[in-house]
């Protein structure tokens, strides 16, 4: 199937991407602590602190969805609760920034955060329902036997049904 192959794929470009991000923050943050550069009056050294704070975390955040993303190819199951929820994270982040990339940047890379929305929605939507392996298994579709639909035997404790103690059995 598709599935395994792209999650490798946003395993791998969500590792690089979040070097690439806390790479770059460091090197703005470095370039403003350098240059002492001021913004409408804040202090330098903490728009250069924030900057490369900004960064490291950032590029946790992607290092961690990547974590998601790679257990999704290892094991062949969806993702689900904090994975799944950290990953329609990731494509809603794509999705903006490649809204503020096609209006700051350029086309090229918007682009690229078009692709990484789509193959994140890919990993997510690909696992219909499917729990692992064992969802592969085939289900009994022999239906009812010769003697028609079998109830469940709802166990009964002797002498009494299940809402009234038994009693003794009385012997004549």
């Amino acid at each position: 199937m598709i599935r395994r192959p792209v999650a490798w794929v946003v395993a791998v470009l969500l590792f690089a991407e979040g070097l690439g991000v806390a790479m770059l923050n460091w090197i703005m943050g470095s370039l403003v602590d350098a240059q002492n550069m001021s913004l409408a009056g804040l202090d330098p050294d903490a728009m250069a602190m924030s900057s490369k704070i900004g960064g490291v975390v950032f590029g946790l955040y992607f290092w961690l969805c990547a974590l998601v993303a790679l257990l999704v190819a290892v094991r062949d199951r969806q993702p689900a609760g904090l994975g799944r929820v950290l990953l329609v994270s990731a494509a809603v982040v794509h999705g903006v920034l490649g809204a503020v990339a096609w209006a700051l940047i350029g086309w090229p890379q918007c682009l690229f955060m078009v692709v990484m929305l789509g193959l994140l929605v890919l990993v997510l939507v690909t696992y219909d329902g499917q729990r692992g392996p064992a969802a592969a298994e085939p289900q009994d579709t022999q239906g009812p036997g010769p003697e028609g639909p079998k109830e469940p035997e709802s166990p009964q404790p002797a002498g009494g049904s299940p809402l009234t103690p038994p009693t003794a059995p009385t012997t004549p």
